[in-house]
């Protein structure tokens, strides 16, 4: 028999090589039938009758229960932060100055000591020197002056670490620090505008 007789080669080649016309699986042919059957079905299911959830759906319901339990923790914090207290343990103490050092230092300095923000070493503080005022400068941000809201950023847990850590920095004396923000400016002279 000559290869050209044979039932399953093609009449036509490409670089040599020749067609075959064999039958697929019959295994195959269903599950592709099959798939048919289900793509209908889901069409209908999801799409026409609208009974089942899309995964955009699904999505919103999560981002919704997700955005109910943040909103109950940020409630929560707010309501305890009159009450807070600068921590004393090293680990969230060393994790406000790792966030600091990644989030503040660029406005305060890495030592605390002012840049574009405040110098955070003295005691002369505009937003409060209590604790609790620094947890709520920091959670609400300033931004009339350019500090971020960071409870739009930070955790609560985070902030209380922060703040925990600035509380450190009091009473340090970093090298050339940033004047005093809360004090009148000495006058050296007339002023051409009085």
């Amino acid at each position: 028999m000559n290869e050209h007789d044979d039932p399953l080669l093609m009449d036509h080649e490409a670089d040599g090589i020749r067609e075959l016309d064999n039958k697929l699986p019959r295994w195959w042919v269903w599950l592709f039938y099959g798939t048919i059957v289900f793509a209908v079905f889901y069409m209908a299911y999801f799409h026409v009758f609208a009974m089942g959830k899309l995964s955009m759906d699904e999505y919103k319901q999560e981002m919704e229960v997700g955005e109910a339990v943040k909103k109950a923790a940020m409630s929560s914090f707010e309501a305890s932060i009159a009450a807070l207290q600068p921590s004393k343990d090293p680990t969230i103490v060393a994790s406000g100055g790792a966030i600091f050092q990644a989030k503040c230092a660029m406005c305060h300095r890495k030592d605390g000591g002012g840049l574009v923000g405040p110098n955070l070493c003295d005691d002369y503080w505009i937003h409060g020197s209590n604790f609790c005022d620094n947890v709520t400068t920091i959670w609400n941000g300033v931004p009339a002056k350019g500090m971020i809201t960071w409870k739009n950023y930070l955790k609560p847990q985070e902030v209380y670490s922060v703040a925990s850590y600035i509380f450190t920095l009091r009473g340090t004396h970093p090298p050339n620090p940033k004047p005093p923000e809360n004090q009148v400016p000495v006058k050296t002279g007339p002023s051409e505008f009085e």
